[in-house]
């Protein structure tokens, strides 16, 4: 690193400008606490703030630097002075509307994997990754270590993995200002050799120095001993602390009662959590600088592009192909060409161009291999080499590919596949279903096979007319469907493809399926454009009506409401912008029950997810689950999206009040709980308690937003995908650092029931097909209590360097057969050993980190840092204090 003169003698004038201006920001100004922290430590800054503050400050440096295709570019001036949003620098830099709904959930998962630091068994009481107990050369290579597989994972193009490791190493890398006593030495700056290690840490404390005098009382202001060595405090017992050391401090830190008594973090504004909390601020400024120079590290390392894939710095979504090459399939296979070539050249060089692109083809009996790139043009050509070659039978391994294209697509994203037969896999549905809502990607079926016709392409075997059940199981799973349809229209239909590439959502109906002579009712406000109504199935007749009574039937062209086409059994109504606001009805007369969906274009959206307090601990907050489990108490947790794009620039910012549960498929009202706001309302997080009643729930259930915009009218808004209440909370851990060929990992499973008597069988399974041993296969547990068990998998010489595995633990219960089993997931990736030139910049080798995952944890001690913000995975309001160019 360079000196800090020599540094700044670097820098454009702009960022000169914006570091003197920095330092005439009010020192807390920047920083909102999130209500669990408030609770005990008011007026704290987190680590979900420090994390989230810088990295809108690069991203705004990055703007600031890369202007954007066909727009003027952004002018620091303008954003001087300003609370910062995303959801305003992505309209400042995109275009009005642009969503940043991507952005701010990978900056969530950056952030959550940082706050669960505190909670995870595998990392809250280990010293080396809080720089805790004077372990600061170790804490500095676990910390480097991190940003090096955060290098690794995101050049594999495995952003989940890379997010994680980021978090980890940001917590660690924000801990040492807390937890050290770099503060308390007048230092001003970050520490230089932190991120930079080529040199060592010097002056140092060793074993011998005493460090603190004792402190009776709650806030020590005066108990470091005056020497100019660093040092760090110890928590707990492990490891003892020796005579003369500093403590961690606070009411949990066991180490505090024993002379010298006391502690010096700095973690809170509370002196019952941080016996230095009069140097809180001065300790959060110092890790802010020090997160900011980490992204910029990283961006430095990745480039601009694999930046801002890293933290989804797009409006984009990515485009996602499963296909079926059996001989059948021809028709289908130029349809999926035809639109990858569309949106790639419709969409080139634009902000919604796709920022990652998968395709896996598949038939019988194989599957794979997937491609993965982030290049169009190598998509493009991958596809092109695809035709549709020998098989011709039903069924096939269209799941299996399914589950492989889920491994490596990114969250948030759509799935489309393409088939026209039967899953030969269907004992996957289960685990499909868990793992597109553990990846919340929404998946679609192009399936040219009408389910009810006997003839057709050649079958092994007499084949169910139920067939299908798996792809409709995973469609309402996944807040997708299944589209039946011929040949001759599969090209016409397959043009959602390039509309579901869009910023689209769907708007919730009421009923949710269609009743014989009762209209589905629908609501449409100011922000919504480019409204498209799709019905699909043997329909006689149907027609739309909106709120001014003007209907428009059937008939294929243009009407008074929109324009009609039809392809088969497949209508799609395109409605006329602008629509008028209110209530709609759609009235539809069919065989059987046909599926109508309405979707829209908006920026006003929000994203979910669930937590469990966490009060009896050295670090309150709420850590996030990723389903609610049944027992615990479990907070929702709201953020909307898009609250800037109002209709008139002057408007009041939109208000939600509340939260519907409906059941799912047929939508019976489980309950209204109402949401309270946590901060102010232009950052749009919402929190509501969820209802008893509706944890003992077993099926199913969706979630409704319910609101107002600026002037009063009707906001409604429904969640992608439904939730299912998790009937036992599992924990899957992984090992220190990456997977290398030709060696065994050792995994640990935790079982925990919290809602009463359970008798669970235990299964396993690894994709690629590993070799995996377990010593639990079968556990009965009583309520509150826990079961833990070993896993072994076994990497073949063979395996391809960055390559992605998935683990799945599955827990049935042995009883209630109509119960969903559990399912728990850890992504790792194998790392070959790679050409020297391939090799991370020496500053970043990679070590050997805790390195772990788990879709679903139990509440727990932490073990340091700053108070945590376990759940708050969105990008809130800050000011702005942009970072220093990259090193």
């Amino acid at each position: 690193m360079l000196p800090t003169d020599e540094l700044l003698s670097h820098l454009g004038p702009s960022l000169l400008l914006l570091l003197q201006l920095q330092l005439l920001l009010p020192p807390a100004s920047a920083f909102f606490p999130n209500i669990w922290s408030l609770l005990a430590a008011p007026g704290s800054i987190t680590h979900q703030d420090l994390t989230e503050e810088a990295a809108l400050n690069v991203t705004l440096q990055l703007f600031l630097e890369q202007p954007p295709p066909g727009r003027p570019p952004l002018r620091l001036e303008d954003f001087l002075g300003r609370t910062l949003l995303a959801d305003n620098l992505f309209a400042a830099y995109f275009g009005p509307g642009s969503p940043s709904r991507r952005f701010r959930a990978a900056l969530g998962e950056v952030s959550r994997a940082n706050a669960a630091q505190d909670f995870l068994p595998t990392s809250r009481n280990d010293p080396d990754l809080h720089f805790d107990a004077e372990r600061l050369g170790q804490g500095r290579t676990r910390l480097v270590g991190a940003l090096g597989e955060t290098v690794v994972a995101a050049r594999a193009l495995d952003h989940t993995l890379a997010r994680q490791r980021l978090g980890a190493a940001l917590h660690a890398l924000q801990d040492f200002y807390s937890h050290s006593n770099w503060v308390e030495l007048g230092k001003q700056q970050p520490h230089p050799h932190l991120l930079w290690p080529r040199q060592g840490l010097r002056n140092v404390a060793q074993v011998g120095d005493p460090t603190c005098s004792d402190c009776e009382g709650l806030s020590c202001p005066g108990n470091l001993l005056g020497f100019t060595l660093l040092t760090s405090g110890y928590f707990g017992t492990h490891p003892s602390k020796p005579p003369g050391k500093c403590s961690h401090g606070g009411h949990f830190d066991q180490s505090s009662s024993q002379p010298p008594r006391g502690g010096i973090n700095k973690d809170s504004t509370s002196p019952g959590f941080s016996p230095h909390h009069m140097l809180h601020l001065q300790a959060a400024n110092l890790a802010l600088l020090a997160s900011i120079q980490a992204f910029s590290l990283l961006r430095s390392r990745l480039g601009d592009r694999g930046f801002s894939r890293l933290l989804d710095i797009t409006p984009a979504s990515s485009l996602s192909f499963v296909l079926d090459t059996t001989g059948s399939m021809g028709e289908e296979i130029n349809a999926a060409k035809i639109q990858a070539r569309h949106i790639v050249e419709q969409r080139r060089g634009g902000p919604m161009e796709p920022t990652h692109y998968v395709l896996v083809p598949f038939h019988d009996p194989g599957f794979g291999p997937v491609f993965t790139t982030s290049d169009p043009d190598s998509f493009w050509q991958q596809l092109n080499e695809i035709h549709a070659l020998g098989g011709g039978d039903e069924p096939e391994m269209c799941l299996s590919a399914l589950e492989l294209a889920l491994l490596h697509t990114p969250p948030l994203s759509d799935i489309f596949v393409f088939t026209d037969a039967s899953p030969k896999d269907a004992f996957l549905t289960n685990r499909v279903e868990s793992l597109t809502q553990e990846r919340r990607c929404r998946v679609t079926f192009l399936v040219t096979e009408d389910p009810s016709r006997v003839q057709g392409r050649p079958r092994r075997e007499v084949l169910s007319p139920l067939r299908f059940e798996p792809y409709e199981a995973v469609a309402l799973a996944s807040g997708g469907e299944v589209i039946f349809t011929k040949d001759q229209y599969i090209r016409d239909v397959a043009a959602i493809v390039g509309d579901s590439v869009a910023n689209l959502v769907t708007l919730p109906l009421e009923p949710p399926v269609v009743v014989p002579e009762r209209p589905l009712v629908f609501s449409v406000d100011g922000l919504l454009q480019k409204v498209t109504v799709r019905i699909h199935g043997e329909v006689s007749s149907f027609w739309i009506r909106n709120p001014a009574g003007v209907s428009q039937g059937q008939e294929e062209g243009e009407g008074p409401l929109g324009h009609t086409r039809r392809f088969g059994q497949f209508w799609m109504v395109s409605m006329n912008d602008p629509l008028q606001t209110g209530t709609w009805e759609i009235q539809v007369t069919a065989k059987g029950t046909p599926r109508v969906r309405v979707q829209a274009q908006t920026s006003l959206d929000f994203l979910f997810h669930f937590g469990i307090p966490m009060e009896d601990g050295p670090h309150p907050g709420l850590y996030p689950l990723t389903q609610p489990v049944a027992g615990l108490q479990t907070q929702l947790l709201v953020e909307v999206t898009g609250l800037g794009s109002r209709r008139n620039p002057g408007d009041p910012l939109p208000h939600f009040s509340h939260i519907v549960l409906r059941g799912v498929p047929h939508g019976a009202e489980l309950g209204r709980v109402p949401l309270e706001p946590m901060g102010p309302r232009e950052r749009g997080l919402l929190a509501a308690s969820l209802p008893p009643t509706l944890l003992s729930t077993a099926g199913p259930f969706s979630l409704e937003l319910i609101g107002q915009d600026g002037v009063g009218q009707g906001l409604h808004r429904a969640a992608p995908q439904p939730c299912a209440v998790a009937p036992v909370l599992l924990e899957l851990s992984g090992p220190s650092g990456f997977l290398a060929p030709g060696t065994e990992a050792l995994l640990s499973l935790r079982i925990a029931s919290f809602s009463g008597p359970q008798d669970l069988d235990l299964r396993t399974s690894v994709n690629p097909s590993f070799a995996l041993t377990s010593n639990l296969s079968r556990v009965r547990l009583e309520q509150n209590e826990s079961a833990w068990g070993c896993l072994w998998l076994k990497v073949p010489d063979t395996a391809a360097s960055d390559s992605v595995v998935m683990v799945t633990v599955t827990a049935i219960d042995r009883e209630a057969s109509t119960v969903s089993p559990t399912h728990a997931f850890l992504r790792l990736l194998v790392l070959g050993a790679a050409p020297q030139d391939q090799l991370p910049d020496p500053v970043l080798t990679t070590t050997s980190p805790a390195f772990h995952l788990s879709t679903l944890v139990t509440p727990g001690r932490a073990g340091g840092g700053l108070v945590g913000n376990p759940w708050w995975g969105t990008v809130g309001a800050v000011q702005l204090l942009l970072g220093l160019a990259s090193w």
